[in-house]
């Protein structure tokens, strides 16, 4: 069976090359997807800041505990936003451990050259420079608070060398430095370059005073590493932190390190997810309607004695050599586009320069395998009908296509339409990542759906849409709502990949929109002030305080940006949230408040927006239990519900309930607004002069700002959106031109019994135009409760904004495409003389 299976592949090349684009171009997303997810799950970053150490301990991650399942707790971890600190009396029970030569406590502080803005820099202690390790190249360490050692990365574009002079803004502050020594390893370093303080002065300026960002430890040469490392792991649990060692040492060096390896994870995981789901809609239509336009060879193989396992063996090995051809394609096409993919994460700050792609092997064995085995249960399900009937009524088969299909599969389809009807209940009463994944859910059930019970469905369309096509294209039209009504169950894949395209993109494209409208419009309409000082450097709290001074100021607040982790139904959430200074910020900031009011806002206290208190549970007046960026636990109490959660985030805290718990310590900005005709505007620009980098900007600049922040942020969904629309449409056109081709012998018996050419295209026109309605109508359909129901349920907005451009370009694209990928193939067929056509294989 399998030389026949070649022989076959190689005498029908043209009716096997739609099944095998399928397969290759599925392979091709789903290896994009697997290798993402491999390279994230194998990059730990750089470890070489940590080279030294034999394990680093360090607060990177939070772990929660989750609803009880069959007596078992759920644990969550999720990555600290705020990059979480040790106590400071860890390192000195390191230091006790037996075999434990030292234990160094790394400070790791946000600095700027003014020698190097452009370059990423860290500042730390002199005696972390033992954990690299880094050694003089030249001039001594730094003996007091006006003296740094720099890195030779930093040293050698700027050419600082000992006796040299640099500012270093550090805390909001801009301070002169005299450079007293640089420093290098014997390695090849990356990551961002460093510069060194006394450990005095570090400790100073470090916003989490009695902390290290991490603790490395050095062991004596003669010591037990088991035993160290065990004892080391113990002090880590008891302290609520981690034991990093080997090369996930980099994880605890580059906190970015980690978040990348959680985005490439989450997003790689999730794109596969909904990528299989719809390659397996594709390939499982595709592969069976590539069986069933072959029905009359199946038919005679069986008339002359073929067994119904010959012939499923047969069909098996076609689809397995294919599955290998589509492999051979699609991996080396997803290891060069998952190689485009990273550079354009890199290039967009998702990603760090040192993330690579790395694996390959396990992705491809795991994707070729998947794809194949679709697409081999897909043949042995299209294969059961034709070899199980009699060889003597299998000619008879293959002349009549069955109308529509069993029991089983009406069940089925119901219940998949009922089912993802009672997901919009589930959406509807969650938020967030838990009410989208409702939503995908029931977008792909209503596929399914869709899919099961096609041949209904076009039977159904058929007979309502008969008069409409007789009326339109006369005798042409009665032909094609004849030929949809046999055809109902062949047109199957047709109709579910249109579905598919129209329900997909107009789902997920037009979310993302919504999502970023809604953002923009609230923090537009929130933000009553008319300027905002602003620093790439951050600024000190008291810059809010110096701008309620000037002459006309009305009001100003600090806000200061952050992320906290919240408990949610089913897993917490790391969600946006803000720290301000309420006093004025009724003057500067409209936050919706719909319950309690900002100013009751203490220490001990939160406001939260009614999205997110309806996802916790929490009402006002309750007790709120959440955790800030860097892990800290806190109790607070509800005293304030807003509505305007995704322009100023999930959560608003006291700016004092922030302090030591993010990483600068700094605001972000200050909102000011000032009285009319103040003319205060000269005092706010001398106020800006005061901070490094400071500046007064319009608010208005600012939302214009944030539109830019939203539409980068939402390039990935677009990007992953895109990419399986893409799928989708191509999927579409691939059935489409199948089919039309399949239809040879069937249009050359028409023309040969009288029916013109110009009658026959009327015909495909008509039907196409029936079909194309109705999966365009269904599509519409699906999308608009989808979108609507995820909408309403993560931003509020009764009514999902569609812009015209949009939905017209989704809709007309599928209709151009469907059009063409019919037209042009039958007006191809048109050209074959009809005796020729006759005696066409099919």
């Amino acid at each position: 069976m399998l030389r026949l299976a070649a022989q076959t592949l190689r005498h029908r090349t043209g009716g096997f090359l739609a099944t095998f684009v399928a397969l290759a171009a599925g392979v091709t997303v789903l290896m994009t997807c697997a290798l993402l997810v491999e390279s994230g799950w194998r990059h730990q970053g750089d470890p070489h800041r940590y080279g030294a150490a034999v394990a680093v301990v360090a607060d990177r991650d939070l772990t929660v505990d989750g609803p009880t399942v069959l007596g078992e707790t759920e644990r969550t971890t999720v990555l600290l936003p705020e990059r979480g600190s040790v106590p400071g009396k860890v390192a000195g029970d390191l230091a006790d451990v037996p075999g434990v030569d030292r234990a160094v406590g790394d400070r790791r502080l946000v600095v700027t050259t003014t020698a190097a803005p452009e370059l990423p820099t860290t500042g730390h202690g002199w005696s972390s420079t033992a954990l690299a390790p880094y050694r003089l190249v030249s001039g001594r360490p730094p003996r007091s608070d006006g003296e740094i050692a720099v890195d030779a990365r930093l040293a050698g574009p700027t050419r600082l060398g000992p006796g040299a002079t640099t500012e270093v803004v550090t805390g909001g502050v801009s301070r002169t430095y005299e450079v007293s020594g640089v420093v290098g390893t014997d390695g090849t370093a990356s990551g961002r370059a460093a510069l060194f303080f006394t450990d005095a002065h570090a400790a100073a300026l470090d916003p989490h005073p009695g902390r290290y960002d991490a603790v490395g430890v050095l062991s004596a040469p003669d010591a037990d590493r088991d035993a160290v490392l065990a004892e080391v792991r113990r002090i880590a649990d008891a302290a609520g932190a981690t034991a990093y060692t080997g090369d996930d040492r980099g994880i605890a060096a580059g906190p970015e390190s980690a978040a990348a390896r959680s985005l490439a994870l989450g997003a790689g995981a999730a794109f596969a997810g909904y990528a299989a789901a719809v390659v397996g809609f594709v390939v499982a239509g595709t592969v069976g309607l590539s069986v069933r336009h072959r029905r009359r060879d199946l038919a005679l193989l069986r008339a002359v004695a073929a067994t119904p396992g010959q012939v499923r063996s047969m069909l098996l090995a076609e689809v397995g050599l294919l599955g290998l051809l589509a492999g051979a394609v699609g991996v080396p096409a997803g290891l060069l586009a998952t190689r485009q993919v990273r550079d354009a994460l890199v290039s967009r700050g998702f990603l760090p320069d040192d993330f690579t792609v790395r694996g390959g092997v396990l992705s491809a064995a795991a994707v070729v395998v998947t794809v194949a085995v679709v697409a081999l249960l897909s043949a042995w399900i299209a294969a059961l009908r034709v070899t199980r009937i009699r060889p003597t009524e299998a000619l008879g088969e293959a002349a009549v296509e069955p109308a529509t299909g069993g029991r089983v599969r009406l069940v089925c389809g119901l219940a998949c339409v009922a089912g993802a009807f009672s997901l919009t209940v589930l959406t509807g009463a969650t938020d967030g990542q838990t009410a989208l994944g409702a939503a995908m859910g029931m977008l792909y059930l209503f596929v399914l759906g869709v899919a099961l019970l096609a041949p209904w469905i076009n039977q159904g369309a058929a007979r309502l849409l008969g008069p409409a096509l007789r009326t339109v294209w006369g005798d042409s039209g009665y032909l094609a709502a004849a030929n949809l009504r046999a055809n109902a169950r062949g047109t199957v894949a047709v109709l579910t990949a249109l579905v598919l395209s129209v329900g997909l993109g107009g789902t997920v494209w037009f979310l993302q929109d919504n999502l970023e409208r809604q953002t923009v419009a609230q923090s537009r309409e929130g933000v009553l002030a008319q300027y905002a000082l602003t620093s790439g450097a951050g600024l000190p709290a008291s810059a809010a305080a110096e701008a309620r001074r000037v002459p006309g100021v009305a009001a100003a607040t600090g806000v200061r940006r952050t992320s906290v982790v919240v408990p949610d139904r089913l897993e917490p959430q790391t969600v946006p949230a803000q720290g301000i200074d309420p006093l004025g910020a009724d003057r500067t900031l409209d936050l919706r408040v719909r319950s309690g009011s900002l100013d009751a806002l203490r220490e001990g206290t939160v406001a939260v927006s009614t999205a997110r208190a309806d996802a916790a549970g929490w009402r006002l007046g309750d007790k709120a239990r959440l955790w800030l960026g860097d892990g800290t636990p806190v109790t607070l109490r509800v005293v304030a519900l807003y509505e305007r959660g995704w322009g100023f985030g999930d959560v608003t805290l006291h700016r004092r309930t922030l302090d030591g718990h993010t990483v600068t310590g700094l605001d972000d900005r200050v909102l000011i607004r000032t009285a009319p005709d103040s003319g205060a505007e000269g005092a706010l620009a001398e106020l800006a002069r005061r901070y490094p980098g400071g500046q007064v900007t319009d608010t208005a600049r600012l939302t214009g700002e944030l539109a830019e922040d939203v539409a980068v942020s939402g390039w990935l969904n677009r990007m992953l959106v895109t990419v399986l629309v893409g799928y989708a449409v191509l999927a579409a056109a691939n059935t489409l031109v199948m089919a039309a081709l399949a239809r040879t012998r069937e249009l050359a018996l028409l023309r040969l019994v009288g029916v013109t050419r110009g009658q026959v295209k009327r015909m495909v026109h008509a039907e196409q135009a029936g079909l194309l309605g109705v999966a365009l109508l269904i599509g519409a359909a699906i999308a608009a409760v989808t979108l609507t129901t995820i909408v309403r349920a993560v931003t509020g907005a009764p009514v999902p904004h569609v812009p015209a451009t949009g939905w017209t370009a989704l809709l007309g694209g599928t209709t151009v495409l469907a059009l063409l990928a019919t037209v042009v193939p039958v007006t191809h067929i048109l050209r074959t003389a009809p005796v020729e056509g006759m005696g066409v294989r099919e």
